[in-house]
């Protein structure tokens, strides 16, 4: 990918619960990080999405921008976060202080995020309270979740009710993560 442009790598998956496609870059911008993707899915809540999602240069989530359709009705979201609050298109959303990540659930692209803080946090768990979107875009909850690197290189990936291996590119990217997603980077 082009360095001149801005952008670190390309990420490709394919869906394996459902039909679907989502394709994302990393990019670095002033004081951080940028993710900007393109996903497409069919299943119980077919749609298509794009989003932004903005870091700092400790790769904790600043805002994320979201629009597209799920099952024809339009999304629009502006989810910003200042210092542990945050804000959904403007609206405090006290619920979800103290969450330093954004979890996008259309899309493995978020996973990045932690998994990054991961490689500077040696053998030891991490924890990651992310403001999770619910499947059905209907609002932001939160999820605790942990990533702790494994002796193969794998992440193992844990939320009250997931467990899996992650396989993860060297940027940080997931490349699989079993039951949901596969893919490639482009580095």
């Amino acid at each position: 990918m082009s360095e001149e442009h801005g952008i670190l790598a390309m990420a490709h998956w394919r869906r394996l619960d459902c039909e679907g496609t989502d394709r994302c870059s990393l990019a670095h911008a002033d004081n951080g990080w940028l993710l900007t993707g393109q996903a497409r899915w069919g299943g119980a809540h077919p749609g298509e999405m794009s989003y932004a999602v903005r870091c700092d240069e400790n790769w904790l989530t600043l805002s994320a921008d979201i629009s597209g359709r799920v099952e024809g009705e339009k999304i629009a979201l502006r989810i910003a976060r200042e210092q542990h609050a945050w804000r959904v298109n403007d609206a405090e959303q006290p619920q979800l202080d103290g969450c330093t990540d954004i979890d996008l659930s259309f899309t493995p692209a978020t996973n990045l995020m932690p998994v990054r803080r991961l490689a500077g946090n040696g053998p030891a768990a991490l924890p990651a309270r992310a403001a999770w979107l619910v499947p059905d875009l209907s609002g932001l909850a939160v999820l605790e979740q942990t990533y702790t690197l494994q002796d193969d290189g794998r992440v193992e990936y844990v939320s009250p009710n997931f467990r899996a291996p992650l396989e993860v590119h060297d940027c940080g990217f997931v490349t699989r993560y079993p039951g949901l997603w596969e893919g490639w980077v482009d580095a």
